[in-house]
């Protein structure tokens, strides 16, 4: 079993077991004030100090109950049930030595007619099969205590008296045994969702790890490689962009916590990203509009890399006699950076799938950006406009 598989959450659980635990442990208050006239008249009989030993050992646990489960640590509930059914086991038990008959018109004694109290506690305190014991137990002894102390006591008055007891007492033992089952299933399958999100976060995040650094390759490792192969001799513009290349491999390890840029500095590191392609190209910068946009770092990083393989395209494709400007528009609500060249132009249909430079690093990597797009304007013979647009989420 995995650590995420096994560290299940137990809220759930934990809500319904202070809830019942309130419940029954008030619930038996009220069954003692309901039944204090009954109580009462059955204690003068035998008016001993064992006879209010026994009320109080049946009753008295019940309130520690209550707050425990109210205010108190979690752990501490069941064992305090426990406690309450095992305490009203052994006042039940006690009837047969302290009464040896109860007053007559009575049909049972008191612990007998109390009995789904002990039971309720038990189904708050141990698993199901436990407590199904316990109640079987309970019965069993209440019904033999009452067939002791009451009256005019038959077979078939026994009978009757432990198949009502244990009816009652496995409905009340059913519901408290559903509410935490339904309780635990609960937690279980939060766990399992808990699991299941993290493991695709998780995918999702070396997906987009992967996308990066596929990106990095071919933005910058196979440019370089490919420009290199296309000239006979090392020129200074070649040194740049292979020192430049060799510097985003590095910072590529690097792990850094995302920051915000202002709009000066987004409009520099993407001015940064265009001249590090081709220094010639004319970037403007619109005035920001509204009020002052904080960029994400990443998200800065991401339209400068989509831009400067645009611009590569452009100088690989345009023509040598093409003209190119990037204009940046940076608003309350996002940024606007858009690439036009008046060069050849091209087919956008017509591009191959298998072409990474429009499909991955331009328009993948930008649709990868929340709130990120691309958009590739061109024809043949008409030049060739890119747009990307990164809206804020506030």
């Amino acid at each position: 079993m995995s650590v995420a598989a096994a560290d299940i959450n137990h809220a759930a659980s934990e809500q319904i077991l202070r809830r019942l635990g309130v419940s029954v442990g008030i619930g038996a208050l009220i069954v003692m004030a309901l039944e204090s006239p009954e109580v009462i008249n059955q204690v003068r009989q035998s008016l001993t100090v064992w006879s209010i030993v026994q009320v109080a050992l049946a009753f008295a646990m019940f309130v520690p109950l209550a707050l425990t489960a109210w205010r108190g640590p979690f752990d501490r509930i069941r064992p305090v049930a426990a406690g309450a059914a095992v305490c009203f086991l052994l006042a039940a038990a006690m009837n047969p030595l302290i009464y040896t008959e109860t007053m007559r018109g009575t049909f049972a004694s008191w612990p007998y007619r109390a009995a789904v109290l002990g039971v309720l506690a038990a189904a708050l305190a141990w698993p199901v099969p436990v407590a199904v014991g316990y109640a079987a137990i309970l019965t069993a002894v209440t019904t033999a205590s009452n067939a002791v102390v009451v009256p005019e006591s038959s077979t078939a008055s026994v009978v009757g008296d432990y198949t009502r007891a244990l009816g009652l007492t496995a409905l009340f033992l059913w519901c408290v045994a559903y509410a935490r089952s339904v309780a635990e299933r609960v937690d279980r399958e939060t766990g399992q969702e808990r699991a299941t999100a993290a493991a695709l976060a998780a995918s999702a995040a070396a997906e987009r790890e992967r996308a990066r650094f596929a990106g990095l390759i071919h933005d910058a490792v196979l440019s370089t490689l490919l420009d290199a192969a296309r000239t006979t001799r090392a020129t200074p513009r070649l040194r740049a962009q292979a020192a430049d290349t060799l510097g985003q491999l590095d910072m590529a390890a690097v792990a850094t916590v995302p920051d915000r840029l202002d709009a000066t500095a987004a409009v520099a590191s993407l001015r940064d990203a265009v001249h590090a392609v081709c220094p010639d190209i004319e970037v403007t910068a619109a005035p920001p509009r509204g009020a002052e946009l904080a960029v994400p770092t990443e998200t800065v990083h991401v339209l400068g890399a989509a831009l400067a393989e645009a611009v590569r395209n452009s100088v690989r494709h345009a023509g040598a006699d093409a003209r190119r400007a990037v204009t940046v528009t940076i608003g309350a609500g996002g940024i606007r950076v858009v690439l036009r060249d008046d060069g050849a132009g091209f087919d956008p249909a017509r591009v191959p799938a298998d072409r990474m430079g429009v499909a991955v690093s331009i328009r993948g990597r930008m649709s990868r950006l929340a709130g990120g797009a691309a958009f590739v304007e061109s024809s043949p013979g008409q030049g060739t406009t890119v747009t990307l647009v990164w809206g804020s989420d506030g």
